[in-house]
């Protein structure tokens, strides 16, 4: 399941803060964040190193399947303002079977700003559906 996925693959990808990536605009349910400052969001920050993993084993895993995220593990050490390019760089520094996990850091233009580690674990796409929904039909049950 996991031969063909190389240890030690890395990937990186670029992003640009954008309004949308933002402290203020993570959810209108969090009304703490409202009057926060306007800079990259840690919230956003952990979906772009999500992505990043997803984007490196993607061309590695089966089309029946997909990653989901397990363990994320990392700091959040200086503020990026909106227009600034952050680049995030993940290495896959182990196979546990499924499991895999990734080494990260993020940098922005001027700072390291994201230091760590984070676990995804393979999975079937279907099966994980039809688990969700019975799941979902438990807690909809009268």
């Amino acid at each position: 399941m996991t031969n063909n996925i190389p240890s030690g693959l890395t990937y990186t990808q670029e992003i640009i803060v954008d309004e949308s990536l933002i402290v203020p605009q993570v959810s209108t349910k969090f009304t703490g964040f409202a009057d926060m400052p306007p800079v990259f969001a840690t919230a956003y920050m952990v979906g772009f190193v999500e992505w990043t993993c997803v984007e490196a084993l993607h061309p590695y895993l089966e089309p029946q399947q997909r990653t989901v995220g397990i363990h994320v593990n990392l700091s959040h050490n200086a503020a990026t303002p909106v227009g600034m390019k952050v680049t995030a760089e993940v290495t896959l520094t182990h196979i546990e079977g499924k499991k895999l996990t990734f080494a990260v850091i993020c940098r922005d233009e001027v700072d390291v700003i994201c230091e760590g580690t984070h676990e995804r674990f393979i999975i079937d796409h279907e099966k994980f559906l039809t688990r969700v929904q019975a799941k979902s039909a438990v807690t909809n049950e009268p």
